[in-house]
């Protein structure tokens, strides 16, 4: 059975209830590591974290009257805390408070990308051990090329897979970074020691050199590496629809009992998951423009950025994030017919073994000039006729009969030949 995906589990990361949570994570942690250092009396820290609360239609109420989203939180913060409040944000700017939080929805993102990454490469994994020896052939500029087998087509999306968590985790090290520094980032009212402090509280690194934002380049290297990965699922996608084609139909879709494919025609069977992942991995990457844009900043800080961010990220973590759950689905109830794949394999009488042939009339002493053409001809022929046979064409050229043995030409046309060192890469992959 399919699964659906159900938003909550990246979603509610990016809701503005979650967001003001992190923000007053960040406020509190703040506020132990003053209190730690001696600046905050450590019984108002103890009412703060008892007291501190927040109603996020209270927060825009009062952001419709100020026109700041900070101040109206602290604002709401305070009326729930009271005197001890005024020890909440001491030499702090928003910025401290917007991207060290930011930072910790990004780390959250990344963390439920990273599972369901982990359960696209298992179920990937999986299925190219059930295909290690599923015959079929490869194919370059869309023509048939020699024989291979699905399983190491699935292996080269289990390597490509990867890479991807790989990079995915060299980045979440770069994102997890927060800044504690003040307006320009100069420490002039909070001393880094509290930045220190508060960032090791929250499970973050504290930014080695900030302005008064953290730089966007980290944030573009986000987006960019989960736009890699979106185009890595869209190459994954575009190969099944290719291989559903009707002509083809080496694998297919899962297509569950009542599912419909046309209004007009009851025969058709689409592959719309794999054309729906195509087209949001086109989303997705147009992010990566946007993100590359928000590095260049007005001197110290502007604000070009926020309104970008607002939408780009829970945007392009969502759409990551639905794209590898229906990645799994797709893969994992992937319909795989080998008796199609043998066919397509043979097709003209088996002229995808071509090289074969050319390669033992050399080891027989021909010029491979001679051999290259005397193959190339027969090939040619059988493949512009409807009932086109290579093999027998080649069995019956008496060019070819003066060199090989009619057991010499049947080895030539045995597939296993080019299957013999799949092995390593399967070793390689855990496969």
């Amino acid at each position: 059975m399919i699964e659906r995906y159900t938003l909550p589990e990246m979603g509610n990361l990016w809701t503005d209830t979650y967001k003001f949570k992190t923000w007053l994570q960040v406020e509190i942690a703040v506020c132990e590591a003053q209190a730690e250092l001696g600046y905050t009396p450590s019984e108002a820290v103890a009412e703060i974290k008892a007291k501190a609360n927040f109603d996020p239609q209270r927060i825009l109420e009062i952001e419709a009257e100020v026109r700041h989203d900070v101040i109206a939180f602290l604002t709401n913060v305070n009326e729930y805390v009271g005197d001890a409040g005024r020890y909440i944000h001491l030499g702090m700017t928003s910025s401290d408070v917007l991207d060290t939080a930011l930072a910790l929805q990004m780390v959250a993102s990344l963390d439920l990308i990273l599972q369901r990454l982990n359960d696209l490469i298992e179920v990937i994994r999986e299925r190219a051990h059930e295909h290690r020896d599923t015959v079929m052939i490869g194919r370059s500029h869309g023509i048939h090329a020699e024989p291979m087998t699905f399983g190491f087509k699935l292996a080269g999306w289990l390597a490509e897979a990867l890479r991807g968590k790989e990079r995915l985790e060299i980045i979440r090290k770069d994102i997890a970074v927060g800044k504690i520094s003040g307006a320009v980032g100069t420490y002039a009212n909070i001393e880094p020691r509290v930045e220190a402090l508060a960032c090791e509280k929250l499970g973050l690194q504290a930014d080695a050199a900030s302005t008064q934002v953290i730089s966007r380049d980290r944030h573009a290297d986000y987006v960019q590496q989960l736009a890699l990965l979106a185009s890595s699922m869209e190459r994954f996608a575009v190969e099944i629809r290719n291989l559903q084609k009707t002509d083809v139909l080496e694998v297919e879709e899962y297509f569950s009992k009542g599912q419909k494919g046309s209004s007009a025609m009851p025969h058709k069977r689409n592959p719309i998951r794999s054309e729906r992942l195509t087209g949001m991995a086109r989303m997705v990457r147009s992010y990566a423009v946007a993100a590359l844009e928000n590095v260049a900043l007005w001197h110290e800080r502007d604000i070009s950025h926020s309104s970008v961010e607002r939408v780009m990220l829970p945007d392009a973590c969502i759409l990551t994030h639905f794209m590898l759950v229906e990645m799994t689905q797709l893969v994992k109830n992937l319909l795989v017919y080998p008796e199609n794949m043998e066919r397509n394999m043979n097709c003209y009488g088996g002229v995808v073994f071509s090289q074969r042939v050319m390669l033992t009339l050399v080891e027989k002493g021909m010029r491979r000039e001679d051999a290259y053409k005397i193959v190339q001809e027969n090939a040619h022929t059988a493949w512009n006729r409807s009932d086109g046979n290579f093999r027998e064409l080649i069995s019956n050229d008496v060019r070819v009969k003066e060199q090989l043995s009619p057991t010499e030409v049947a080895d030539c046309f045995d597939p296993q030949h080019h299957l013999q060192h799949l092995g390593t890469v399967y070793q390689r992959l855990g496969i």
